[in-house]
């Protein structure tokens, strides 16, 4: 054996690394190389205590424990680090003019019922109507037809359905539309509130500890598809939200903060239009 075979604090990159056997899968090894680079990188940057790394191993440990099939606190801890959107901003470069991405969060469901254009999502509920609004084109601004609009928001409460089962009808708040030639779609729902992530585990007591609040802006999703484009994963933010500038899951980009205007003598109270732009992708 050879010195470098032998664990120190110096070599210790070298060591760990050395041990990858030769059949491993190139991507597999390109990644986990990089991963232990910048692991030892951090812990002999800050020279991290055996009791904090004893503290870091509870912390996951209960992270891990209160997962379930309904609650994923590591995709929690994964937004609140801004590692969710990092990877969602890398994966999905696009040029400019066209809609940008933003996390899905946890809360999309499948099966939602599609509905005609102009029909109403809120089954119950929702003092604060709101029409939603706008056109769906490519970059040259070519309407486009059979685009399939899968939108979804919380209630009044900050809530959504599956939070509140039993409580709010199934797909509360929820629908599919499907353009038509003109590229338009319109839909009633109500005006979206800011909401706080689940807070009462691992994750929400670490920002508590980095004094940071866990508030999420008013926000609709909207997942905005059709063959031959870039699939656009994506809110709108209620324009003034007073979280705007500090999304707890830094989920806010400029582009999709959305007007959301008073309508005094309208069918609702809000009207809130957003023109969403196709990027046409790889097939």
């Amino acid at each position: 054996m050879t010195a470098i075979d032998y664990f120190t604090e110096s070599h210790s990159v070298e060591a760990v690394n050395g041990r990858m056997g030769p059949a491993t899968d190139a991507r597999l090894a390109h990644v986990m190389a990089r991963l232990v680079t910048h692991l030892h990188a951090f812990i002999k940057d800050v020279e991290l205590t055996q009791e904090e790394w004893a503290n870091a191993i509870g912390f996951l440990t209960r992270t891990g424990q209160i997962c379930d099939g309904n609650r994923q606190e590591y995709i929690l801890l994964s937004d609140v680090l801004g590692v969710s959107m990092l990877v969602d901003a890398i994966n999905n470069r696009r040029p400019t003019g066209a809609t940008e991405n933003t996390v899905l969060g946890p809360f999309h469901v499948d099966g939602v019922p599609e509905y005609p254009m102009g029909a109403t999502i809120t089954q119950e509920g929702g003092k604060e109507t709101c029409l939603f609004e706008g056109t769906v084109t490519d970059l040259a601004g070519t309407p486009l037809q059979g685009v399939r609009i899968d939108v979804w928001s919380d209630n009044e409460d900050g809530f959504y359905d599956v939070q509140q089962p039993g409580l709010q009808p199934t797909h509360n708040n929820r629908g599919i539309f499907v353009t038509g030639p003109d590229g338009r779609y319109w839909f009633r729902g109500i005006k979206p509130v800011a909401y706080p992530i689940p807070d009462d585990g691992p994750v929400g007591q670490m920002l508590g500890h980095l004094g940071r609040h866990p508030y999420r802006p008013a926000h609709m999703h909207f997942i905005i598809s059709r063959a031959g484009f870039d699939t656009i994963v994506t809110h709108t933010f209620v324009e003034g939200d007073k979280y705007l500038h500090s999304d707890a899951v830094f989920g806010v980009k400029q582009s999709l903060i959305a007007p959301f205007d008073p309508v005094p003598e309208g069918e609702t109270k809000w009207r809130s239009t957003f023109d969403f732009v196709m990027h046409k992708g790889a097939a």
